[in-house]
């Protein structure tokens, strides 16, 4: 049942949605531009924002400076690729220094990661997820229309050798791919005490959705039990957080689920989206957006800014429906949107 609409001009107190849920995370794209073109983020052939309509540094560290009032105390800068943007690591050192924010972290590719590790650790980069869907080179060539595998296992290991821990590795879960792919992953994260994270595949790319590409999280599960024998929850799970997490009998570390489709975790969300040219959204498939660029270019109407933070969450839906005839795929794909 939707609950009576928060407050909208307070610019303190937590951020709460029509449905009671609290928001303290938000997810900041800083470019949509990449290195690789996945084929379930984003079209081979695509046309960039000019640099001119994306935030600066100082924009964003604005928005999260009036947002961390409202109760968002967690950031994970994304893209596009993230470190395709110069100097990222400036940008980590502004946000740190924003009273309220205790979590700040990056999910890359990995493609530049070997050459920027050290640059965002001393910046106090605190968290690092490296997107990794295959260890084989030609289905990575399939996957992400490049080449590249080699620089991402590079950018893994320096990111360990200068002190990321833990550092956690992504998978989209695709039938077809994955089946051959999740346990050599598993095997390669427990083998260099990455914690290695299976997400299913989302009506997100550029392609049309078909719900038979999704390889689940429970066959997964099977998977990896039948390799490496017993596995259970993990004793710190988090049943409100969007992944199931999951440890090895045998003490080979820990290993998430994240199963966006056969187990959608929209009653506990607590996420908003501020894409890189200024929209800001309430979920990653919201049909409508707020550009709140003009909020941070013209005369810094910090109120305002607040009370449209307030409204977009206010505003959210119940839930993505992905699993109903009423879903509606959004017209921007993964990368325009910020992962």
């Amino acid at each position: 049942m939707r609950l009576p609409i928060p407050n909208l001009n307070s610019n303190t107190g937590p951020l709460v949605d029509g449905y009671g849920r609290i928001h303290n995370n938000l997810r900041v794209s800083v470019t949509d531009r990449c290195n690789l073109r996945c084929t379930y983020c984003m079209p081979e052939e695509v046309v960039f924002r000019d640099r001119s309509e994306l935030l600066s540094f100082e924009e964003i560290t604005h928005f999260v400076r009036v947002a961390a009032p409202l109760g968002i105390d967690k950031v994970r800068l994304t893209g596009g690729e993230p470190l395709m943007r110069r100097d990222l690591a400036k940008l980590v050192v502004m946000l740190k220094e924003i009273p309220g924010i205790r979590d700040i972290g990056v999910t890359t590719n990995g493609i530049l990661l070997a050459d920027q590790a050290q640059a965002l650790h001393d910046a106090g980069l605190e968290r690092l997820n490296v997107s990794l869907d295959t260890l084989d080179p030609g289905r990575f060539r399939e996957l992400t229309r490049r080449d590249g595998l080699d620089k991402v296992l590079a950018g893994l290991a320096e990111a360990k050798r200068v002190g990321f821990e833990p550092i956690k590795i992504n998978a989209v879960s695709i039938r077809g791919v994955t089946e051959r792919d999740a346990v050599p992953l598993a095997g390669f994260a427990r083998e260099n005490n990455y914690e290695m994270r299976f997400i299913e595949y989302m009506p997100i790319g550029a392609d049309s959705w078909e719900r038979d590409k999704v390889f689940f999280a429970h066959e997964i599960l099977a998977l990896l039990e039948e390799e490496f024998g017993p596995i259970s929850p993990a004793p710190d799970y988090d049943p409100r957080s969007p992944a199931m997490d999951f440890v090895y009998a045998d003490g080979g570390g820990r290993f998430g689920l994240i199963a966006s489709i056969s187990r959608p975790f929209c009653r506990s969300c607590n996420r908003i989206r501020l894409t890189a040219d200024g929209k800001l959204r309430h979920c990653l498939f919201a049909l409508d957006e707020v550009d709140v660029k003009p909020l941070l270019r013209d005369g810094h109407d910090d109120i305002a800014l607040a009370a449209s933070i307030r409204a977009n969450v206010a505003s959210k839906w119940e839930g993505h429906e992905i699993n109903t005839s009423r879903f509606v795929k959004p017209e921007r794909t993964m990368h325009a949107i910020g992962g």
